[in-house]
């Protein structure tokens, strides 16, 4: 499989609501496996399908926060017994609870960060790569890294979830990064 380019904010795949994951097996194992490696390359923790072109409700994680151990299909684990993961078709609940503000950044947004509220607790129920049911219960880092992927499989950008007054504070550099992204993909759409 080639290789992936992440795509950044002005691509209109960032907005789409993804489409479910419908095949699993080796397929969904080397996609998995080349969005890992994107995500890498990008120094990120986490990656969705739709990040790098796919309109799919896909993401990847690589998450190693060693103040929370996650709960996996009712069993503690250490994180590095199940990262990286891959979560296909998941659905996120938030529990009710005080939400903290941290900086988040994106990886399809470089060189902005800003301020987001986000409870850190969430319960994920997912598919994996071979289309098994699983339920992940985490907190912290885990958690606000949950939200932030599967927000993006729903065409939620981090920039929506940011406080307003970071919201105005990024303005001008998130306007930027959409006019160059739209100008260099019509520009690649003429060179077709």
């Amino acid at each position: 499989m080639a290789e992936f380019t992440i795509r950044p904010y002005g691509d209109p795949v960032l907005r789409a609501v993804g489409e479910p994951v419908r095949e699993f097996g080796p397929p969904l194992r080397t996609l998995g496996d080349a969005m890992l490696r994107a995500m890498k390359a990008a120094k990120g923790i986490g990656l969705a399908a739709p990040q790098v072109g796919l309109s799919l409700q896909l993401f990847v994680m690589d998450v190693h926060d060693e103040d929370f151990a996650p709960v996996l299909d009712g069993k503690e684990r250490q994180p590095a017994d199940i990262m990286p993961m891959l979560l296909a078709n998941a659905t996120v609940t938030v529990p009710p609870g005080e939400p903290d503000t941290y900086t988040e950044g994106c990886l399809s947004f470089p060189g902005v960060t800003g301020d987001v509220e986000r409870v850190e607790r969430a319960i994920v129920r997912y598919r994996d790569v071979d289309g098994a049911p699983h339920v992940l219960e985490c907190a912290g880092l885990l958690a606000r890294c949950v939200q932030h992927e599967h927000d993006h499989c729903q065409g939620v950008l981090f920039i929506d979830r940011m406080t307003r007054a970071h919201q105005l504070l990024t303005a001008a550099k998130v306007k930027k990064l959409k006019r160059v992204t739209t100008a260099e993909m019509k520009a690649a759409r003429k060179q077709a």
